[in-house]
């Protein structure tokens, strides 16, 4: 019999050869700072990489679907490393020593940060958030970043900007922890494409942080 130490290592490399087969180089990047994770100083390596649907590898990944089963050698790989290819951006969530590797597709790039300094007075007793007075607590994270089909709690600000019936847009968003970083609702967040919202619920899993956003108007 092969010795139970061995066996999470056959694994892997079966893996990797499979991966040789059916998958694409892919650059693999290591955040070592909260700032731009999939900076060029934080490429440690490439190998090959196939990514499927966690369900059945021969169906498609439908609308609404964050995570892939990563196909690839895991010895060089950890929870929260992206590898970037040409089947798009993924971080690894989680890599069980016997089990699949479970990855998340990324969609967006936010910028998250938390206000700094007491909200300043505006019109009709709502305050406001300025940029210079926040603190950032991570740059220019991919993120899966997916359109909530629901919105519970609070009705819609005035501030708002238009979305889904009984109050303003929102989205659920996967990214990676970082060592240090504990976001909490009410920390600001912005996506590469220029949208503004605000943390409504934050959630720190085995597989990384799970947020909602609301958007906001301004």
């Amino acid at each position: 019999m092969l010795p139970g130490a061995s066996i999470p290592d056959l694994i892997r490399r079966g893996l990797g050869l499979a991966a040789r087969g059916a998958g694409d180089w892919c650059d693999v990047y290591r955040a070592r700072s909260i700032d731009t994770p999939v900076a060029a100083a934080n490429r440690i390596m490439r190998l090959p990489a196939a990514f499927v649907n966690t369900g059945s590898p021969a169906a498609p990944v439908g609308y609404g679907d964050a995570t892939w089963r990563g196909i690839f050698d895991a010895a060089y790989t950890r929870p929260g490393d992206y590898l970037d290819g040409r089947d798009g951006m993924f971080f690894v969530a989680s890599q069980p020593r016997l089990g699949p590797i479970l990855c998340v597709k990324t969609t967006r790039v936010l910028t998250l940060s938390r206000p700094a300094a007491p909200l300043n007075a505006g019109l009709d007793r709502y305050g406001g958030v300025r940029v210079a007075e926040t603190e950032v607590l991570l740059n220019a994270w991919p993120a899966s970043v997916l359109a909530r089909s629901r919105e519970g709690g609070r009705g819609a600000l005035p501030a708002d900007a238009p979305g889904l019936p009984g109050g303003a847009g929102g989205w659920e968003v996967l990214l990676p922890a970082f060592p240090g970083v504990l976001l909490r609702p009410g920390d600001l967040a912005r996506d590469d494409i220029g949208r503004s919202a605000v943390v409504s619920g934050a959630e720190l899993t085995a597989l990384g942080w799970r947020l909602f956003l609301r958007q906001a108007g301004t």
